[in-house]
């Protein structure tokens, strides 16, 4: 088993059950020193960034190979996002996918959002982190 640490739409259970059967939500943490925000292209999906100060939350998944396999097809791995180990706790480690930076900001459409904020609710966290990070990713458009 591994553990895949979430912070956008693989929040939302109801979209992870049908992409990973089986995957088992175990709890949250908090990823100190990255902001969220949203990049892409036509349109922006989530991604995180080293930022000083900054925080994230993340819910935590445990996952099988065959997840992991969906996963990284979902994410558009390697070409669209990669992936890091990051630190959780007692030694542990999980993955997460980071866009490769050279994406641009942008807005999202309120179908991804939606499904995002569904997820932030679904692990219980606040959706501020969301909002701020709409604010920031769309600042330049408005």
């Amino acid at each position: 088993m591994k553990y895949y640490l979430a912070y956008g739409s693989n929040l939302n259970k109801e979209q992870m059950q049908m992409r990973c059967p089986g995957a088992v939500p175990i709890g949250t943490t908090m990823l100190e020193g990255y902001e969220l925000l949203f990049k892409g292209s036509a349109v922006g999906v989530l991604t995180i960034e080293k930022k000083k100060g900054g925080k994230v939350p993340l819910g935590i998944w445990q996952v099988n190979e065959e997840h992991e396999k969906a996963l990284d097809r979902y994410e558009g791995f390697p070409t669209l996002y990669y992936k890091k180990e990051i630190p959780i706790t007692d030694g542990k480690t999980g993955f997460i996918y980071i866009m490769h930076e050279d994406r641009k900001l942008c807005h999202t459409s309120q179908r991804y959002y939606d499904i995002c904020k569904r997820g932030y609710e679904d692990f219980g966290f606040d959706v501020k982190y969301l909002e701020e990070a709409l604010k920031r990713s769309t600042e330049e458009f408005e």
